[in-house]
């Protein structure tokens, strides 16, 4: 009941129009200007025409999507459970300590790559991980005409697009790079992972360096591999408005999660 129904004893007139259009109050979330631009949209349908045509494409290729995530040792859940009248408290360390960034590589069937280390990824750790997932993907003894054709999915930032990481790519014709339209994290498929990956290390309660970086290993054997295929499948909900330009102003954490059961978890 309304404060106004609590001092009238009935809902007065901008009550009743709210409820007859089924109008409640819900939090904001803030939308970039920038996010359903001409320029954005375009690129949105450039991206799906492309994913498209390598469907439709005769020969064989399989999609790896590649991003980074960082953390801090004082990153812990905002939100806690204790007895009524008691606040819920997590000690933490006094300082913030140093930046912990994760870099993973994911495929329909779970993580094929990922490596923690502490301070952000450049140019140089980037070719170093590419150079490691490339030898799981084709190890030296198994190279051949007949591997498939691995698409590197990921963002548009300044050292993804480096003269090396180009170099990289036309020196290793295996691999191809399609990057991502900017301010569409709703058609990026890894972001579900990084956001479930989170409150698995979350859950570990790190709070040494030490920890951190054995909870955030740890972290990526506990998904599930229904929950990859999800990800996968949830984003591609979205070409179709894509594809009509459409304005999109979907929020993060409600489109990462393919099981809405599992929301109330985190």
């Amino acid at each position: 009941m309304s404060i106004s129904q609590t001092l009238t004893g009935s809902a007065c007139p901008v009550d009743r129009v709210l409820n007859k259009h089924q109008l409640r109050m819900k939090q904001v979330y803030r939308v970039p200007f920038e996010c359903n631009s001409d320029r954005v949209k375009e690129q949105r349908y450039q991206y799906v025409q492309r994913v498209l045509e390598l469907d439709a494409s005769a020969a064989p290729h399989k999609y790896i999507f590649i991003d980074e995530a960082g953390f801090n040792l004082q990153k812990t859940r905002r939100r806690g459970r204790n007895i009524i009248g008691n606040r819920a408290i997590v000690n933490v360390p006094g300082q913030r300590g140093g930046n912990v960034t994760m870099c993973a590589a994911m495929g329909r069937h779970g993580v094929i790559h990922h490596h923690a280390q502490l301070g952000p990824y450049n140019t140089p750790r980037l070719l170093t991980f590419l150079d490691e997932l490339k030898n799981i993907l084709i190890p030296p003894q198994d190279e051949g005409p007949e591997q498939p054709t691995y698409v590197a999915i990921w963002d548009d930032i300044s050292f993804h697009r480096t003269a090396l990481v180009h170099n990289w790519f036309a020196g290793n014709r295996c691999f191809v790079v399609l990057y991502l339209p900017p301010y569409s994290p709703f058609v990026n498929q890894i972001e579900g992972f990084f956001s479930t990956w989170r409150w698995r290390v979350y859950d570990r309660r790190p709070h040494e360096r030490v920890a951190l970086l054995q909870a955030m290993e740890e972290a990526c054997d506990d998904i599930h591999a229904d929950a990859y295929q999800g990800w996968i499948r949830h984003a591609s909900r979205f070409f179709p408005r894509c594809l009509a330009r459409k304005n999109i102003a979907a929020d993060v954490d409600e489109v990462l999660w393919p099981d809405q059961d599992r929301r109330g978890d985190a």
